[in-house]
């Protein structure tokens, strides 16, 4: 029997979606193991996010202080090895948000633990549970078995669904011993980007461009309008310097499953490819009729995409 112990992301009191996936995920290890679920919110009033996290049927653990305000992995680390050591965890499980890849290895180490990192299903049983993960860029999925007493994965939030709500959760709060002296990092500022436009890894939809774009992402930013959608770019326009880092979409970016993704003066690279491919419906929108980019896509338009997205923005409109 192994008991596993989701570590939960918040912001301001709301508990991210990505969490419910990882609670997905922590459910799956424990159907094959026999184990029991339980979770650890963590921040500075956030009493509210663990409420959220317990309506869905967990044992919730609360470690609410002010050293734990700000997601630094230094002072969360211990805290998470405290909570999974006091509840017997097996395996300790968050999603593969900015959030997790930063907290994770560090809680890892305190616990001894070895890591899978990006985990897109779960296979095997048992004294054998395989976490399959995405190698060279997608291109390889490797299986891969942890073999220490402690087990630590995070996963893709846009391969597990989210968990439905359930009853039978609780808030148990937990003593904090983290000395906010004793850190070796600290919390400056936060400059954060805002938008009325939805959240990029929550929005059903997103309108992407790349370096067709040639910089000009006013076409694409008004169809997004429209459609109450995100707007995400490739690392080409990034890398550019023509929108922020926090559009990036792709491997080394954010990883999205909209309802529907349109992509419009995107190649198709397969780092690009490797955070988008999860969505429902592909539009893609390229001058080259050979982009790769089409591969993928379930409806292709070969054209100039400052043509091609006014006219969709009028056909919109018309209804």
């Amino acid at each position: 029997m192994s008991n596993v112990l989701v570590i939960a992301e918040q912001s301001r009191g709301t508990l991210r979606k990505a969490t419910l996936s990882a609670l997905t995920a922590a459910r799956e290890v424990a159907r094959r193991t026999g184990g029991g679920v339980s979770a650890l919110v963590l921040g500075s009033g956030a009493g509210a996010a663990a409420e959220e996290l317990a309506a869905h049927g967990v044992p919730v653990r609360l470690a609410d202080a002010p050293v734990l305000a700000h997601p630094l992995a230094e002072a969360h680390a211990p805290v998470v090895a405290e909570a999974a050591r006091a509840a017997g965890a097996s395996w300790v499980v968050t999603a593969a948000t900015s959030y997790g890849k930063d907290l994770l290895p560090r809680a890892a180490v305190a616990l001894g633990a070895a890591v899978a990192t990006e985990v897109l299903a779960i296979a095997g049983d048992g004294g054998e549970i395989l976490l399959r993960r995405p190698m060279w860029a997608g291109n390889v999925i490797a299986e891969v078995e942890l073999r220490t007493a402690v087990k630590a994965f995070s996963v893709r939030p846009t391969e597990f669904a989210p968990a439905a709500r359930a009853p039978g959760g609780s808030v148990t709060p937990m003593a904090v011993a983290v000395d906010a002296a004793s850190l070796g990092t600290r919390f400056v500022e936060l400059q954060e980007v805002k938008s009325e436009r939805p959240e990029l890894t929550d929005a059903r939809v997103v309108v992407a461009g790349g370096r067709g774009t040639k910089g000009d992402f006013g076409p694409l930013s008004a169809l997004a309008d429209d459609l109450g959608a995100a707007v995400g770019a490739s690392r080409a326009a990034v890398d550019a310097g023509w929108v922020p880092n926090d559009w990036q979409v792709g491997q080394t970016g954010k990883v999205v499953a909209p309802d529907l993704y349109v992509a419009a003066g995107i190649s198709g690279a397969i780092q690009h490819v490797a955070g988008m491919k999860g969505a429902k419906v592909i539009v893609a929108i390229n001058k080259d009729a050979d982009a790769p980019i089409f591969q993928i896509a379930d409806y292709g338009l070969v054209a100039d995409l400052f043509q091609a997205v006014p006219a969709l923005r009028e056909r919109l409109k018309a209804g």
